[in-house]
């Protein structure tokens, strides 16, 4: 009997200690993840209707519901817009499976505004981070880090930066970051430190027997002397009207209907740039998408590294919530 009492609580620490191991090792632990943490505690966004501090973290200590979040690139950028299309349609089933969606965009409270209003998204999903700074503590993808030479004048980089949306900046000194940002950007619509932007872009143009419709009926796009629409069919150029081949073909994403769609969404930012991008040093910066349990445990996430490369199945963005 002594024996056993002896073995008794060596046994039971053994067993508990087993437990907590499973217990931890299982993913059954209620610690947060840091990146939960990171975003919880970032002191950068704002209300993207007054542009003050939040009155409280996007991200609670304990949630009754999934959450995910969402980081936009510049809210004037092709993602962003294109991706919000998605998850806008996707709200109402979000909410019906308790996951609770946050977006972070870059931009100011202006850029928010017109945001919303080409998007459709609600702003009670939106807080926006005006230079990029959660992004940069998340350590996401900014490109191929290129630096434009000390060789290359002031001079050049101006003439450079004229050819291109914003202009020079007013400040001298942000002159050379300004130019890096962009370089980095152009550099990765070139597909260089952009694994996955060219055969992307190429999609777009050719179609995509796996994706869905992307452009609705009633859809017109105006881009100065082309006109699009409505619909994908009737096309015009200047003088010249015809009808694309695959106008009454349906059931899947068609030859240049994305490209049309990724048209509409620039015509929007460009007619509009100085609205929608406040900070051109952040233009180079990428996006992510998180999807966290009620603990803040991390269930999923993805990192961008490129333009129009939002997500890892871009012909169905949100496939990964299927498991959710």
């Amino acid at each position: 009997m002594k024996h056993n009492r002896r073995l008794l609580p060596a046994s039971l620490t053994a067993l508990v200690s087993a437990v907590s191991l499973f217990h931890t090792s299982s993913g059954f632990s209620s610690t947060p993840s840091s990146i939960y943490t990171t975003i919880q505690s970032s002191s950068t966004l704002l209300d993207p209707i007054t542009g003050e501090e939040l009155s409280s973290p996007i991200l609670p200590n304990k949630n009754k519901k999934k959450t995910l979040v969402v980081l936009l690139p510049q809210l004037g950028e092709f993602d962003s817009a294109e991706y919000c299309e998605f998850l806008v349609s996707a709200e109402k089933s979000l909410e019906e499976n308790d996951i609770e969606l946050q977006i972070v965009g870059i931009g100011d409270t202006t850029a928010a505004r017109n945001f919303c209003d080409f998007t459709g998204l609600s702003p009670e999903k939106l807080c926006i981070d005006p230079n990029g700074d959660l992004h940069r503590d998340l350590k996401l993808h900014s490109g191929p880090n290129f630096d434009v030479p000390e060789g290359v004048s002031d001079d050049v980089i101006k003439f450079f930066l004229r050819q291109l949306p914003g202009g020079v900046p007013t400040d001298e000194d942000q002159l050379r970051p300004v130019g890096n940002a962009w370089l980095n950007y152009l550099a990765m619509c070139a597909g260089i430190g952009a694994p996955g932007t060219l055969p992307e872009i190429l999609r777009g143009y050719f179609g995509d027997k796996n994706a869905p419709e992307r452009f609705r009926e009633d859809d017109v796009v105006e881009a100065g002397f082309v006109t699009i629409g409505p619909g994908v069919g009737p096309t015009k150029i200047g003088p010249l009207s015809y009808q694309q081949w695959f106008a009454d073909e349906k059931g899947y994403q068609r030859p240049v209907e994305l490209a049309t769609v990724r048209l509409k969404n620039m015509v929007e930012v460009l007619t509009k740039w100085d609205d929608y991008v406040s900070n051109p040093l952040a233009i180079a910066l990428r996006g992510a998408t998180y999807l966290f349990d009620e603990d803040g445990k991390e269930l999923y996430s993805y990192k961008s590294r490129g333009v129009l490369t939002y997500s890892e199945t871009m012909p169905r963005p949100l496939t990964f919530l299927t498991k959710w």
